[in-house]
């Protein structure tokens, strides 16, 4: 029965692996635990090598029976990060994900011993966390009390090949357009509200990077005692 710590990039992430995947992961024995990146008052974005770093080893060092995980967005990455500059030679998804996960690792491999480092399981958001509700925009609508917004949400989704897609820059990343078609939307609570009406089967059928990820965790052997 693997345990696995989240270093997430904010409390909305927080709230998403506490509330919505910790229990879908928990029924099948494996449990997670969310961890913000500093204080619990950080804010998204600005994700920078060293900070992430120096989470990952204290999670690594400070339990060594525990798997660990990241749950970050690209968009947020500080421009230096390892491997984001091969990142962006490329506009496949995909090879997006794998050049900042590989990039990532390699960096740590000159500062974290090779066990420690065999527990580690990098992912690299390639979106905002509200695109994975854009995986059923009529439950998401509906889930947020403004049905209205259907239409609208549904225009957007259709302009992209999966919700996973559609965080194609800082400007028009899915809050930003949320909020442009709804102000009054608050991230937090109505982003945990709407990803558990929508259902994690919709969002793993939706977003297949994600849904990758989940499927790694689900099948983490238990440590040795």
């Amino acid at each position: 029965m693997p345990d696995v710590y989240i270093i997430c990039e904010g409390p909305t992430e927080v709230r998403f692996v506490k509330n919505v995947l910790a229990p879908s992961l928990g029924s099948l024995g494996v449990f997670l635990h969310p961890v913000t990146i500093g204080s619990q008052r950080t804010r998204g974005g600005n994700v920078t090598f060293d900070r992430l770093y120096m989470n990952v080893r204290r999670q690594l060092y400070n339990n060594r029976k525990s798997y660990c995980t990241t749950l970050v967005d690209y968009y947020g990455l500080d421009s230096s990060f390892p491997g984001l500059e091969i990142a962006s030679t490329t506009a496949d998804l995909r090879a997006k994900a794998r050049a900042v996960s590989e990039g990532f690792v390699t960096a740590l491999r000159g500062t974290i011993e090779q066990e420690p480092l065999l527990r580690f399981i990098p992912y690299i958001q390639m979106h905002e966390f509200e695109a994975l509700m854009f995986s059923d925009t009529v439950v998401f609508a509906d889930a947020i009390g403004r049905p209205a917004l259907q239409s609208g949400l549904a225009e957007i989704r259709e302009k992209f090949e999966t919700p996973e897609h559609i965080d194609d820059s800082s400007v028009t990343a899915p809050s930003k357009r949320i909020l442009a078609l709804f102000p009054g939307y608050e991230k937090p609570l109505m982003g945990e509200t709407a990803t558990k009406a929508i259902g994690l089967p919709k969002i793993r059928q939706q977003c297949p990077l994600f849904d990758r990820w989940l499927a790694k965790l689900e099948t983490l052997p238990p440590l040795p005692a």
